[in-house]
C-alpha cells in the first residue's frame, strides 16, 4: 500500500485515522510519502496546506509504525519452511541468492545462482528482518 501524509486539509483526526488503519491492517510493506505540491494541480493552490514540519513529523511516525508492522509480519515466518522462487544473487553477499515467498517477501540464503535461478526451493526461515527474511535451503 501507499500512505501520503500532509495532504492539504489533513488535520490531527484524519492523521489518526491513517494510524488506526495501519494498526488494523498491519501491512507487510508500505510506501510512505509526504505530500508535496505539484504544478497545475488544484490541491497545490488550496489554502489549508499542512506545514512542512508537521508533514515531516507525521512521515516519521508513519515510517516507524510501518517498520514495526513489517518486522512483526516477517517474524511469523521464523521456524517455518516455505517455497521460494529464486530470482537473483544477493548483491550484498555473493555467496547468497535472493528469492521471494508466494506472498512476495524477500528471502536470502546460501546458494549458487547459476544452479538455482528460476527454481522453486524449500527454505527454512531462520531470521526475520524488517523488510526481508534469512533462511537455509532444505536439500533432499
Amino acid at each position: 500500500g501507499d500512505v501520503i501524509v500532509g495532504f492539504p486539509g489533513e488535520d490531527d483526526a484524519a492523521f489518526q485515522r491513517t494510524l488506526d488503519l495501519m494498526e488494523e491492517v498491519k501491512f507487510d510493506n508500505l510506501n510512505t510519502f509526504a505530500y508535496s505540491p505539484r504544478p497545475n494541480t488544484e490541491a497545490a493552490n488550496w489554502e489549508n496546506q499542512v506545514p512542512d514540519e508537521v508533514k515531516s513529523e507525521r512521515l516519521q511516525i508513519v515510517q516507524r509504525l510501518a517498520a514495526q508492522h513489517a518486522l512483526e509480519r516477517s517474524e511469523r515466518y521464523v521456524g517455518h519452511t516455505v517455497e521460494i522462487l529464486v530470482e537473483d544473487r544477493n548483491p550484498k553477499n555473493m555467496e547468497q541468492v535472493m528469492g521471494r515467498t508466494r506472498q512476495g517477501r524477500q528471502v536470502f540464503f546460501d546458494g549458487d545462482i547459476n544452479e538455482l535461478r528460476g527454481e522453486i526451493v524449500d527454505v527454512e526461515i531462520l531470521e526475520a528482518r524488517t523488510w526481508s527474511l534469512v533462511g537455509k535451503m532444505i536439500t533432499a
